[in-house]
């Protein structure tokens, strides 16, 4: 996604990266398991190792692009399929695949890359783009839950301002009324009470 609900929901620092091109990235070292990727994510694509406990997706083999070279999945496919290339290049490509299906007879054929998660760097070419529930329950209009969007939005800085607000009225009570001091009764009482617990113990 161009707006990862994944990346949005981790609390973890650094165990969902987007990189420039898009790619959306887990590093296992930082990942926690809460498996709140899950949550976050409209396509329910990560899933939770049972071995390791950590957050796994498909990376579109964000190694080998990073050298120039497409996925593995992409290379592999006998019958081209699965392409890989610019998102403007995979469009002008899916094109042709959409006029080669309508005119087989799928009238509602099309690209799903939907705008709810501000597109997508995976598409598909579906024969019934119209009922994308069809395909392995694709949503319709995929969208970031509203809560996942507030925790890290307006929550966090809310909570940043009772922190913030917190402090101010320590340091103001630090100003006008001076640092707690310890009465010398207080102190006296204490000291006594240490020496008896000494004399007790010994």
């Amino acid at each position: 996604c161009e707006d990862p609900g994944c990346l949005k929901a981790c609390p973890a620092p650094g165990a969902i990266v987007q990189y420039s091109n898009g790619i959306v990235d887990f590093v296992h070292e930082n990942c926690i398991g809460c498996g709140y990727c899950i949550k976050g994510c409209p396509f329910n694509i990560p899933r939770i190792s049972r071995v390791d406990h950590t957050a796994y997706k498909c990376t579109l083999c964000s190694d080998r692009v990073a050298v120039g070279q497409g996925p593995a999945c992409a290379k592999a496919c006998p019958t081209q399929a699965i392409v890989f290339g610019t998102k403007e290049e995979m469009k002008q490509h899916a094109e042709g695949r959409i006029t080669d299906l309508k005119s087989r007879g799928y009238a509602n054929a099309g690209l799903y890359d939907p705008p709810g998660v501000g597109g997508t760097h995976v598409m598909y070419v579906l024969h019934h783009a119209d009922q994308p529930e069809l395909y392995s329950g694709l949503p319709k209009e995929p969208r970031i839950s509203p809560l996942v969007e507030a925790w890290k939005g307006i929550t966090k800085y809310a909570g940043l301002t009772v922190l913030g607000v917190a402090a101010g009225v320590g340091l103001l009570h630090h100003l006008v009324m001076g640092p707690n001091r310890v009465s010398a009764t207080d102190e006296e009482n204490a000291e006594r009470l240490v020496r008896s617990d000494r004399h007790d113990s010994a």
